[in-house]
């Protein structure tokens, strides 16, 4: 049994800063061939209390177990978003600008700006190369808007050790969970409802037999993709086991 995450670090984190609002980030779908890309965040301030017992990393959870939570943990955060970018925008724009538009959506929600940002992984996907003066879709960027976002700290597994990521994973995951399920209804040939996109046999061999529909990522090395050869190798391709287990 894995020890429980904790508020410990971010709690660190922000007296080591001096932050007001800190801004916890995990990310779901990110190596799913159909389907958007799910960023969820929580914001927290030094007076949070614990979050709410039971919090895990959202892969560790049954779905049922991930469903009760989500109320529990929309009362105990300050303030929390979730935020999506498309298969066609991931397929426009590859998958790290899509993930960072899927967290500047998921950021514009919030009613506080952070002044520091968490983020599950090793790498740093919320901020920008460079101060932007344009938006993704080419017009002239309000410097009042989120254009260079807060310092970031990455932390590799921090959704097993920070219940704030931890909670934010939970959020996102089952945002997009449910919209997958949705999908399913209108593609059912991929079994979505079961593999929430992933790269499960059954889902491969519905590709192989009727290739990708429109909510699938085609730029992506898949069966009828237009992607080059280990196209998905760019984000180092990781099997979500437990949308393969427990559905």
């Amino acid at each position: 049994m894995s020890r429980a995450p904790s508020l410990r670090f971010e709690r660190e984190l922000m007296r080591r800063h001096e932050v007001t609002w800190l801004a916890a980030v995990d990310e779901v779908g990110r190596g799913a061939l159909g389907g958007p890309v799910t960023v969820g965040v929580v914001l927290l301030g030094l007076g949070t209390p614990s979050a709410p017992v039971g919090v895990r990393d959202s892969k560790l959870l049954t779905p049922a177990a991930r469903e009760k939570l989500v109320p529990r943990l929309r009362r105990w955060a300050p303030a929390w978003a979730v935020a999506h970018a498309s298969a066609q925008e991931i397929d426009d724009l590859g998958i790290l600008r899509a993930l960072r538009l899927a967290g500047e959506r998921a950021f514009a929600q919030l009613p506080h700006r952070p002044d520091h940002v968490l983020l599950d992984g090793s790498y740093d996907w919320v901020s920008r190369p460079a101060p932007a003066l344009f938006d993704e879709s080419g017009e002239v960027v309000d410097p009042d808007d989120w254009t260079v976002p807060p310092p970031v700290t990455v932390r590799v597994k921090a959704d097993l050790s920070c219940s704030a990521v931890a909670a934010a994973s939970v959020l996102a995951k089952t945002t997009r969970d449910a919209i997958m399920v949705g999908l399913a209804a209108e593609h059912p040939a991929y079994g979505w409802d079961v593999n929430k996109g992933y790269a499960s046999p059954d889902h491969l061999d519905a590709l192989r037999r009727l290739g990708p529909c429109a909510q699938h990522r085609r730029s992506w090395a898949i069966p009828g993709g237009r992607g080059e050869q280990g196209a998905v190798a760019e984000i180092g391709f990781e099997q979500d086991d437990d949308a393969l287990a427990l559905g």
